[in-house]
């Protein structure tokens, strides 16, 4: 019945409630809502003010007479109550104290004072107020002895509460002793009963004292029920735990029966030790090992904490703690089997075969942490499981695509209940090999939330330096890393963590080029393809020319997944051909390719130079490279410049430098001064629903300007990538591989790039860019130079003949 929070509640005499109805209540009070609680005259109470209605309102009743009205609220999920959520009756209070507490909330307490009814609603903001009606408490005569009868009932019954309840302080039983007013002791007993809401604010509404003592004391005789009830179920728990207790101790001497005839071993027991003896591990491990032995002998089997010890000294014999697989320092046979698994990747193979080189020659080394960063379907992923055949080491593959917990990585304390170790010594358990060819996949894709952030947990295990010394919080020992050959892969390196992308040597992956497709067709995905769905290799056949045509019309990608996909929609047509009986033309033709994929998908082609302002710009994305179309238009107006497209910010700053740039050097174009004020200039970037950015296409949109202007044609087939600056200068950009291919793909004769990208052009097998010119330029001059005709196009805007302006004549 009583609560901890019996201490806030000061007694109060028969006199003080006659001086509460002494006391003036203004007809107008502040309304604050109260949530799970019911306030009673007399009764002091603490509360904790969140809401910023409240707050203010008890700022400015603690700063006047501290008056204020007090209404509970019908359902407590009501954020921002208004009167209609509010129960009508409710009960004048008095602030006594304000504090602020460590938090920054604030906490009031207030004293009840009388009861009252809302009148009338005179104010909803800030904060509710209303005209009241004060209640006439009815009270029975002196003389009356039932009452006096029913308040002593009340009196024994809640001290009998106190007695039997374990939670109730025995302080309480004198606070009750010591209530000589009856109307305060039903109003302090109300306001602790343990009951409804509803039902306390229905003891609150009742006028009648008499029939309010009626209803408090049954309820209590419904409390001293079930607390009755609740002490004999307990009593019986007890009987129960005893027997238990009484169980153990004999399972403890049965036990130690067993010992001494020989039988106590249980088999799990024995094979731990069997498993132990021929373990090849450090002393410390084995000491850990042993200790947490003695320790699961001596339990019970019967108690749940037998099974987590069992669990955990299963899992420490069961790593490979000194197992290694012995490494095969054949150089030239890793090569052949690097060559037959993937196609190109001249530098990731390089790097592999140098790792083997080093190996063979000092004989051990920290292992490197490798990151093959590029576009999907380009066989980052798969390259690990050949290099784990080449070096002959056992493979792991780890996905980290949407990993947000951090005991993901280092485990859980094995005393959680379904504690288990990382996922990294999980799946060392599973190689059972401590220097396997781990592949740590899709590390870019690695998130945190409030469990943690996994990808600060990988610092420890990436780092050379730190991972011989790896803890995991369930195995809670030390286990060496430092010969795992960590491979990880991802898409974008944006998105990796700095610490983490530092402690990884980045390898770049670029795209293939269609060349390089059309050998991974031909030499991989067909004859994989063909074996899945049950043909014979030897039968089908496909010509190189019908192969380019289906890389060129059908996929436009950087890797080779969706070429995969077409080639396996052709092959299982002629599967069903052969199920359902018929003799098909094995032979994959150009029209069987249209047949069963549809005509060729349309790409971005160039088309033609008949308008002026349109170039052809070179943009990198996380699918390879793609061409992009710069449009410029000029409207007459007043200079305004406009920007359209999904631009990103870095973008629309190279417009503006381009325009500014052109501004300054308008003579050198033979621009008209008057052009820039009396012209409108749009740029446009099709494709809107795609995000663009980044300064790669500023001499594009520099040459698209200048043309525009001038309206002079843009030089065929020609496009370019390169960031501009004010002084005239261009600066080298990134994803020159992708772009170049791009610009190959979509029938570009001549590119323009920075002479500083003349170093990434080179390492391009120079047979992929076979027909294409590349011009290397320094400043913005020579891109116009390059990439304008001295030919108009038809019907040029008018951009040199001045505006006429309207005169208006004063009289």
């Amino acid at each position: 019945m009583l609560g901890e929070e019996s201490e806030f509640f000061p007694l109060i005499t028969t006199d003080d409630e006659d001086h509460f109805k002494l006391e003036d209540v203004p007809e107008v009070l502040p309304i604050l809502p109260l949530r799970n609680m019911v306030l009673f005259p007399g009764v002091v109470i603490p509360i904790t003010v969140g809401r910023d209605k409240s707050i203010r309102l008890i700022r400015d009743a603690y700063q006047t007479d501290k008056i204020i009205g007090v209404l509970s609220q019908k359902d407590p999920n009501i954020e921002d109550p208004i009167f209609n959520d509010l129960n009508e009756t409710g009960t004048v209070a008095l602030i006594l104290k304000m504090l602020r507490m460590p938090d920054g909330s604030t906490t009031v307490i207030i004293q009840g004072k009388r009861r009252f009814k809302v009148n009338h609603v005179m104010q909803v903001d800030p904060y509710l107020k209303a005209s009241i009606e004060l209640y006439t408490e009815q009270r029975p005569a002196e003389t009356d002895e039932e009452f006096k009868a029913l308040v002593a009932q009340i009196k024994e019954l809640s001290l009998k509460i106190i007695q039997h309840s374990p939670h109730i302080p025995s302080e309480a039983t004198f606070a009750l002793k010591n209530i000589e007013s009856p109307s305060f002791l039903i109003n302090f007993i109300s306001s602790n009963l343990q009951v409804e809401m509803e039902e306390k604010q229905q003891i609150l509404e009742i006028k009648d004292l008499k029939e309010r003592a009626t209803l408090v004391l049954r309820h209590l005789h419904k409390e001293m029920q079930l607390l009755e009830l609740k002490n004999e179920i307990q009593s019986k728990v007890k009987v129960d735990i005893d027997r238990q207790q009484k169980e153990y101790f004999l399972h403890q001497q049965m036990k130690m029966i067993q010992e001494e005839l020989g039988t106590g071993e249980t088999e799990e027991i024995k094979e731990l030790k069997e498993k132990a003896a021929n373990k090849k591990w450090g002393q410390k491990e084995k000491d850990v090992f042993y200790k947490e032995l003695a320790k699961l002998e001596r339990m019970n089997p019967m108690v749940a904490e037998y099974s987590v010890q069992l669990n955990y000294l299963e899992f420490m014999t069961d790593l490979p703690w000194t197992a290694y697989t012995e490494d095969k320092f054949d150089i030239r046979n890793a090569e052949k089997i690097l060559e037959r698994d993937h196609y190109g990747l001249e530098k990731i193979k390089e790097r592999i075969l140098e790792h083997l080189a080093v190996l063979k020659l000092k004989g051990d080394m920290k292992a490197p942490i490798l990151c093959l960063a590029g576009p999907p379907g380009v066989g980052k992923t798969s390259l690990g499981k050949s290099i784990a055949e080449a070096l002959g080491r056992k493979y792991i593959r780890m996905s980290l695509g949407g990993l947000k917990d951090e005991s993901e990585i280092r485990g859980h304390r094995k005393t959680y209940i379904g504690a288990m170790a990382g996922r990294i010594l999980q799946n060392i358990k599973k190689a059972g090999s401590s220097n396997p060819v781990f592949v740590l996949d899709e590390i870019d894709k690695v998130g945190n939330d409030f469990h943690g952030d996994p990808s600060s947990a990988l610092l420890e295990v990436l780092d050379p330096e730190q991972n011989f010394a790896f803890h995991d919080n369930y195995l809670d020992l030390d286990y060496d890393l430092s010969k795992v050959m960590f491979v990880a892969t991802a898409n974008n390196l944006a998105t990796i963590q700095p610490a983490l992308r530092d402690r990884m040597e980045i390898i770049e992956l670029t795209g293939y080029a269609i060349e390089e497709k059309v050998e991974i067709g031909l030499r991989h995905l067909l004859p994989k393809q063909v074996k899945e769905h049950g043909l014979k290799p030897e039968k089908v056949s496909i010509d190189r020319s019908t192969m380019q045509y289906l890389v060129e019309n059908h996929t436009r990608e950087s890797g080779v997944r969706n070429l995969d996909r077409a080639i396996g929609s052709v092959i299982r047509n002629i599967a069903k051909q052969v199920a359902m009986g018929k003799r098909p033309v094995m032979h994959i033709s150009q029209s069987r390719i249209e047949q069963v994929l549809g005509k060729p998908v349309p790409r971005d082609r160039y088309e033609n130079n008949q308008h002026a302002g349109v170039v052809i710009g070179l943009a990198w994305t996380a699918v390879g490279g793609d061409i992009l179309f710069i449009e410029t238009s000029l409207s007459q107006g007043r200079g305004k410049l406009t920007l359209t497209g999904n631009l990103g910010g870095v973008m629309k700053e190279s417009a503006m430098i381009a325009l500014e740039y052109i501004k300054a050097h308008a003579a050198d174009y033979h621009i008209p001064a008057q052009a820039f004020e009396e012209w409108n200039v749009h740029i446009h970037v099709p494709e809107g629903a795609t995000p663009k950015d980044g300064p790669s296409a500023g001499i594009t949109m520099l040459t698209a300007l200048v043309s525009a202007f001038t309206q002079r044609k843009v030089k065929s087939r020609i496009a370019m990538s390169g960031e501009i600056t004010l002084r005239g200068q261009v600066l080298a950009v990134g994803g020159i591989k992708e772009k170049i291919l791009a610009a190959k793909r979509a029938d570009i004769r001549e590119v323009i790039l920075c002479e500083d990208n003349r170093k990434d052009v080179d390492e391009i097998n120079p047979k992929y860019i076979k027909g294409l010119k590349i011009h290397y330029v320094k400043q913005l001059s020579e891109v116009i130079d390059l990439a304008l005709t001295r030919e108009k196009v038809k019907n040029p805007l008018p951009i040199n003949t001045p505006k006429k302006r309207a005169v208006i004549s004063k009289k």
